[in-house]
C-alpha cells in the first residue's frame, strides 16, 4: 500500500480542535459511539476528542498501547502479527482497531500506530511512517498508511488529523446512506 499523496502542513492546535468538533458533531447526528486505540500518538486523538463539552455522549474511551505486550494483552492483538508484520503494519493497526472497539463495546474505533521519530526508523520503516486503521459496526474496515516529513510533534499532529479525518469520512458515508 502507497502513502497518500496529501498535504504535509503540520496543522494548528486551533485546527485540530475544530475538526474534533465536527467530529463529535458527526457522531451525535449518527447517534453512535466511538474510542481509539493508540500508540505513537500517546493518546492525543482522545484529549482532542475530549476537548469538546458534551463528548462523553459518544466517546466511550482510548488506550495508549505502546509496547507489543501491552497491544496484544488490552486489545488482542496476536503475537504473531507482532512478530511476522511488527508493531507498525496495516495488520497491528486493523487488529488494534478492532480490539478498541470489543473493549469499548462502541459504533466506531480509529486506531494509529507508527513511528514518531526522531529514532527507531529503518529503510523499510521510516521516520514517520504511521498506519491509522478506522472500523465501524456495520463491517467497515480501512487502514491508510502514511509517511510524514515532520518532527516528532508534527508527526504526532499530522496522525491525529489523519485519524480525524478517517472517522470524519467514515460518518459523512454513513449518514448519507441513512438519509438516502
Amino acid at each position: 500500500m502507497d502513502a497518500l499523496a496529501i498535504p504535509t502542513n503540520v496543522p494548528t492546535y486551533a485546527e485540530l480542535t475544530a475538526l474534533s468538533q465536527q467530529v463529535g458533531t458527526q457522531f451525535l447526528t449518527a447517534k453512535m459511539t466511538c474510542a481509539t486505540a493508540e500508540s505513537c500518538t500517546g493518546g492525543l486523538v482522545g484529549h482532542l476528542l475530549t476537548e469538546i463539552s458534551g463528548c462523553s455522549v459518544y466517546f466511550m474511551g482510548g488506550a495508549i498501547v505502546y509496547s507489543n505486550e501491552i497491544k496484544a494483552h488490552v486489545l488482542g492483538v496476536d503475537p504473531q502479527t507482532l512478530a511476522t508484520d511488527g508493531a507498525v503494519s496495516y495488520a497491528t493497526a486493523a487488529q488494534m482497531a478492532q480490539g478498541a472497539q470489543r473493549l469499548y463495546g462502541v459504533d466506531v474505533a480509529v486506531s494509529i500506530t507508527g513511528i514518531a521519530g526522531p529514532g527507531g526508523g529503518s529503510p523499510t520503516k521510516p521516520v514517520g511512517l504511521v498506519h491509522v486503521h478506522v472500523v465501524g459496526r456495520d463491517g467497515y474496515s480501512c487502514g491508510e498508511r502514511f509517511v510524514w516529513p515532520a518532527d516528532r510533534s508534527g508527526n504526532k499532529l499530522l496522525s491525529a488529523q489523519a485519524a480525524l479525518q478517517m472517522m470524519s469520512d467514515y460518518l459523512t458515508a454513513h449518514l448519507a446512506q441513512q438519509s438516502g
